[in-house]
């Protein structure tokens, strides 16, 4: 079927007449009559009947107008439908985030977004630094947010968006709560630690072999961040983390910070693309909305 002729058809049933639909669709009068009757002949069917000037539907144009009419809505939906997922506004959003980001920047991020842009659909996973990078090559996911400065692998780039800085911390009660103190003195305190791998700890080893002192004695290990921060609150050891995991039990007086001199350490939070391609328009607005976000923050 002829579908610039269904067009021609459905508009000239929908005007009332082939006059309103050729100044509509700014085209001549014998234009839109010549492929009506052309529809006709293709369909060896009668599709408008006269009534002196008038034109009506015959039974055979009522039908083939009801498909149209859906047709053409379809039509219309689904132009509505891309030009919202080319803007951003309608689309699923598909996030990979180590722990860091997933639990302490993403859910306020994502709250305010979809505030804005309730037609998307984001969703987050919360991975490792390797499987996030794995899903973003395997295309299982838009973005990846990452804690840490380990370098990408090779078909990832990176761009930070903050520096998170890295606090001594210890029980409420302790007697270097507030203190400012030097790092010898901090490293002979005992340390609850994090597992082997974990940045925070590569990290305070690092800071102790580039100042050529022993690495902490270690008083307990935990593999999750809230039972490491619990035993300290409880009235035991030295945590090193990150302001952004640890800042609200010092601001509630749960814990205190260790002020060390001569030491400032900081997380970078980057976010993760595959190079060379452009970002999805829904990841591409949350992107650029995050920046904005943190601009207005600051």
């Amino acid at each position: 079927m002829n579908l610039h002729a269904l067009k021609l058809f459905y508009e000239t049933a929908t005007r009332g007449g082939v006059t309103r639909a050729a100044e509509a669709l700014h085209i001549s009068q014998p234009a839109v009559t010549a492929q009506i009757r052309n529809l006709e002949q293709e369909l060896g069917l009668t599709l408008f009947a006269s009534q002196g000037r008038s034109l009506h539907l015959t039974d055979a144009g009522e039908l083939l107008y009801g498909y149209a009419e859906r047709m053409f809505a379809l039509e219309k939906e689904m132009d509505r439908r891309l030009i919202d997922y080319r803007d951003g506004i309608h689309g699923r959003l598909t996030l990979a985030a180590t722990y860091l980001p997933a639990n302490h920047l993403l859910p306020v991020w994502l709250a305010a977004f979809k505030q804005r842009n309730e037609q998307t659909m984001p969703t987050v996973m919360t991975v490792n630094s390797a499987s996030a990078y794995d899903k973003l090559l395997h295309y299982e996911a838009d973005l990846a947010f990452m804690g840490g400065s380990k370098e990408a692998p090779r078909g990832i780039v990176r761009e930070e968006l903050l520096e998170d800085e890295l606090w001594f911390v210890v029980p409420a009660g302790h007697r270097l709560a507030g203190a400012h103190i030097g790092l010898p003195e901090m490293m002979r305190e005992p340390f609850i630690l994090r597992e082997e791998g974990s940045s925070s700890r590569d990290m305070l080893f690092a800071l102790c072999q580039l100042h050529h002192l022993e690495p902490p004695r270690v008083g307990l290990q935990f593999n999750g961040l809230n039972e490491t921060i619990r035993a300290v609150m409880a009235g035991y050891g030295a945590i090193f983390l990150s302001a952004l995991e640890v800042s609200d039990y010092v601001r509630q007086g749960s814990v205190a910070r260790v002020f060390v001199e001569s030491v400032r350490l900081t997380n970078p939070i980057a976010a993760c693309m595959r190079a060379d391609e452009e970002l999805t328009p829904v990841a591409r607005l949350f992107l650029s909305f995050v920046k904005e976000y943190m601009a207005k923050s600051t």
